[in-house]
């Protein structure tokens, strides 16, 4: 592996799931306001637009058309990584006590 992320990685399920939670997570307490599941939302699309646009895949309109729903999967699936990470301590307290 060359580098950490390209435009290809980041224009699939696990690249960009991984990328919205890692930005996620740095821009939470930047936008207190804003509840954290839309944050990831917007972000997953934003990626996701980026990544397809590098790629150049936007021939036609139904690959505008799919980002929302791939952002929605992808959003989902980052913060329920990041709910099954936080978990994972708190079972292993519950376990040594």
């Amino acid at each position: 592996m060359d580098e950490f992320f390209s435009w290809q990685m980041l224009a699939t399920f696990a690249g960009a799931t991984a990328a919205t939670g890692i930005v996620t997570q740095f821009l939470k307490n930047l936008i207190p306001k804003l509840p954290t599941q839309w944050l990831s939302y917007l972000l997953a699309l934003v990626i996701l637009c980026a990544a397809t646009a590098a790629i150049g895949d936007f021939t036609d309109w139904t690959s505008w058309a799919i980002l929302p729903l791939n952002a929605a999967l992808v959003s989902m699936a980052s913060n329920g990584a990041f709910a099954a990470v936080k978990r994972v301590p708190m079972a292993k307290r519950k376990q040594n006590r």
